[in-house]
């Protein structure tokens, strides 16, 4: 048995397609969860109540948390401690291996030029502190015995991805005939991580039991482009004029007054005033995996 734990949003669905190469014993775990292979056991719960979560878990050999929360710091503080208790305790109880998927907000600032597994925790915002505690609480357990992994990528993006930047600030606002927008400054490098490459190495870390009690960098390109580079490649594809405005600082802090989610968007703001490289040759060395190539991946996400 290998269960997902938020097993409705992007992440889960390519990742229970790929678990059907390992098992035919998949368990979806979310409010309202729904089948992606026709055989999959489907288990409602809420992962802030402990005994659900504790039944969940149940007779897992391998579970994945992918779950998000959202986007807002009152509830991160609040509500990822508790799902991360709740998690730990059943693997723990259920004896099971545990695959977080992890982002890279707990990493320092002067780190993300280029992060790598070794990359220094010190987050400079709130939700990165927030991530960090996190993993505080993970490698405690792990210390009590809990077998676990954390598996970490860039900014995300690809096909039938919602909240990817690159979707809402680009190919969405093209959609609708305006400008593209980008955060902060075009012209440094960000890399972003494709989603069906994140539920292939979610899936291959999982079934491979001597990777446990690592940090991990999910497959990423190591093409370095800027985020005008984006804007052009994805205008190209999509054969539209690559116009776009530069999203400012000034323009975040005044827009927040009225749309919360920019308040929150504020003290992440750093990620784009330089270069982000993600550097994931960790894992393509050890799995010989070659991730996708942008243009690929930008041709999946407009055309799927």
């Amino acid at each position: 048995m290998q269960t997902i734990l938020g097993a409705g949003g992007a992440t889960g669905i390519v990742l229970a397609k790929e678990l059907k190469n390992y098992t035919d014993h998949i368990r979806l775990v979310s409010r309202k969860p729904a089948r992606v292979n026709a055989n999959d056991e489907l288990f409602p719960a809420d992962l802030l109540n402990a005994s659900q979560v504790e039944a969940a878990v149940a007779g897992s050999e391998v579970v994945y948390l992918t779950a998000g929360l959202e986007y807002n710091i009152r509830v991160w503080r609040r509500d990822w401690p508790i799902l991360m208790r709740n998690v730990i305790n059943a693997c723990t109880k259920a004896k099971a291996r545990l695959v977080f998927l992890d982002n890279v907000y707990m990493y320092a600032a002067d780190e993300i030029p280029h992060m790598t597994e070794l990359s220094r925790v010190n987050p400079p915002s709130e939700k990165g502190k927030v991530r960090a505690a996190v993993q505080d609480m993970l490698l405690d357990a792990q210390s009590q015995g809990l077998q676990m992994l954390i598996a970490r990528s860039a900014d995300f993006y690809g096909p039938n991805v919602k909240n990817s930047p690159l979707s809402i600030s680009v190919n969405d606002e093209f959609n609708k005939g305006k400008k593209a927008f980008w955060q902060i400054d075009a012209s440094k490098v960000h890399s972003f991580t494709y989603v069906p490459d994140i539920g292939k190495s979610l899936a291959l870390l999982g079934n491979t039991p001597d990777v446990f009690g690592e940090v991990w960098h999910l497959p990423t390109s190591a093409e370095r482009l800027t985020g005008k580079q984006f804007i052009e490649m994805i205008a190209a594809e999509m054969n539209v004029q690559p116009r776009y405005y530069i999203f400012t600082g000034w323009m975040m802090q005044l827009l927040g007054l009225f749309v919360p989610i920019l308040r929150e968007l504020k003290e992440m703001a750093y990620q784009y005033d330089r270069d982000y490289v993600f550097d994931s040759s960790k894992f393509e060395k050890r799995f010989s995996y070659q991730p996708v190539s942008y243009a690929e991946g930008i041709r999946q996400m407009i055309h799927n």
